[in-house]
């Protein structure tokens, strides 16, 4: 089989170690005699792989005993709407930092159903940047701060958690959870899919503080109700098992690896190869991110001379350097280097950055 580097922003890649159990256990998963794909939910062989799951996972993140760990279908984007039908009160305001593409398909979701202050924006100069925190133009009384942590398009990540100021904090950390330490605690809730540094698609993971459930609206149907998933340990229905299951490994692989605060340290040292090959490139290439924010996930870059891209993506794919096109609304290229992106990948693609720029620089 041909190894290559797959620089996808998801679904991305996974573990190599843990897609080649999935494949020892397709058939037989520990001489149970079924595949987890046609396994009941409801018997003991499921629920050992969910309990391990949230077990593994609450000690990745030291997520404390007063927070409910849920495994819900939709991704980020149904959960747009379960924010504020669960959380904010018919005619409330909620706050939000707008900080890109994902912000914006969220506040578009979110106004649908509440008022929405954009405390700050940066927009101003195309989601370059993480504004300020001391400009932000906060609602004294919203029902919750909502940020998101890492903007894969835009290539910006905050390194800070922001100051809750005695609101719920609600962050989408969809693309770098398990990336970094973070303090739970300061949390009112944090949710991500799964298909970026946790799993497969049709998986996501919201860790909600238990006093937060139970408020929803009257009307909020019963499967957008996040105390109906609570309540029923993740099996108000059929769960997404088979994402639950392959969620489960990786959260091992990363136990395994040393936890979160190594893969952090990894993913430093991934992100400073290729940044300094842009940065080394006398212009060739150029990353449109401010410095001080800086994503470790999500790599954006352009070449000088656009008309050079076509070229570039295909020398790279002739290196099995996958997936680098950038997102069709900015266009140049992306590399996304979740946990998964092995430190050889990061330097197979800085190496031909390099010898690519030499050659038509």
């Amino acid at each position: 089989m041909t190894q290559v580097f797959n620089f996808s922003s998801g679904p991305a890649v996974l573990p190599h170690e843990v897609l080649l159990q999935v494949q020892a256990e397709m058939l037989d998963w520990h001489g149970s005699g079924m595949s987890v794909m046609e396994m009941s939910h409801r018997g003991p062989e499921f629920g050992q792989i969910l309990a391990e799951a949230e077990a593994d996972l609450r000690t990745l993140m030291a997520i404390p005993d007063n927070y409910k760990v849920l495994f819900l279908q939709g991704g980020a984007h149904l959960q747009f709407a379960m924010l504020p039908l669960n959380f904010a009160p018919v005619g409330s305001t909620v706050d939000f930092v707008n900080t890109g593409h994902w912000s914006k398909v969220a506040i578009k979701e979110v106004s649908r159903y509440a008022n929405v202050n954009i405390v700050a924006s940066s927009e101003d100069k195309n989601f370059s940047y993480v504004p300020d925190e001391s400009t932000w133009q906060r609602t004294p009384d919203a029902a919750f701060l909502h940020y998101c942590s890492n903007e894969t398009i835009g290539g910006v990540e905050f390194n800070h958690i922001p100051q809750a100021n005695g609101v719920p904090l609600i962050c989408d950390m969809s693309s770098n959870i398990l990336s970094r330490p973070v303090d739970v605690s300061q949390f009112g809730m944090i949710y991500a899919g799964a298909q970026k540094n946790m799993g497969p698609s049709g998986v996501a993971v919201s860790i909600v503080r238990s006093d937060l459930l139970g408020k929803a609206r009257s009307d909020t149907p019963t499967m957008l109700n996040y105390k109906s998933y609570a309540d029923n340990g993740s099996m108000y229905n059929t769960p997404p098992s088979f994402g639950i299951y392959v969620a489960g490994l990786v959260y091992k692989h990363v136990l395994q690896q040393g936890g979160v605060a190594a893969m952090e340290a990894k993913n430093i040292e991934k992100a400073n190869v290729i940044y300094a090959a842009i940065d080394a490139s006398n212009g060739f290439y150029h990353c449109p991110t401010a410095l001080a924010d800086r994503s470790r996930m999500n790599i954006p870059f352009t070449l000088a001379d656009q008309q050079l891209d076509q070229a570039f993506l295909a020398g790279a794919e002739a290196r099995h350097l996958l997936q680098l096109k950038g997102h069709r609304s900015v266009g140049g290229m992306r590399a996304s280097i979740y946990n998964a992106m092995p430190l050889a990948g990061c330097q197979a693609l800085a190496d031909y950055m390099n010898e690519f720029a030499k050659m038509k620089g």
